[in-house]
């Protein structure tokens, strides 16, 4: 097997750490294949390939897409260090406003899947972070959405006081104020 799947405390959330195979010349890793993923109920395909660079302290967050354009992602860190958020908005789930969290960096080579219903961020912890995104709709400027970095009823435990936010990230709605058509799917 080429990957290790951990289910986190929100069970749709994924945690994934790629075998490495390190040699004189450097490294190999397989960061995605099909069946592996699809044995962990993985099974959406990606449309869309994003790539973003930060500085030390940056905030990116708390994004997601409505429906029909909703967006399902595959989190890995290519440079550097970052926390990651994900915060269920299915209406109904038993952890609705709820989050779960993971450090992931460049050297471990860690993933996080996060299906479409979930508000995604992260904040920068080392001098730069380069994060490439596997996004399984194409972005979509009227369906894009955000929530409050730090909204209170949320209550995420950011490592950072005072993070630099784009204007955008910063006036997000909170959690009882956000557009969301998503629904808890009990299967």
């Amino acid at each position: 097997m080429a990957f290790q799947f951990k289910k986190l405390d929100i069970p749709e959330i994924i945690y994934i750490v790629p075998d490495i195979y390190p040699d004189q010349r450097g490294f190999f890793s397989e960061v995605y294949k099909y069946p592996e993923f699809e044995k962990e109920g993985i099974t959406r395909s990606f449309a869309q390939v994003n790539h973003s660079r930060s500085s030390k302290g940056t905030l990116r967050g708390l994004h997601y897409q409505i429906e029909p354009k909703a967006q399902g992602k595959l989190i890995t860190v290519i440079e550097g260090e970052i926390f990651d958020v994900t915060v269920d908005l299915r209406k109904g789930s038993p952890t609705y406003g709820k989050w779960v969290s993971r450090i992931l960096n460049a050297e471990k080579k860690d993933m996080l899947y996060i299906p479409e219903g979930f508000a995604h961020g992260f904040v920068t912890l080392s001098e730069t972070a380069q994060i490439i995104y596997y996004c399984t709709e194409v972005y979509s400027p009227e369906h894009e959405r955000g929530l409050s970095w730090n909204d209170p009823v949320v209550g995420v435990k950011w490592p950072v006081e005072d993070p630099i936010l784009s204007q955008k990230d910063a006036a997000s709605p909170r959690l009882d104020k956000i557009d969301n058509n998503f629904s808890y799917d009990k299967r």
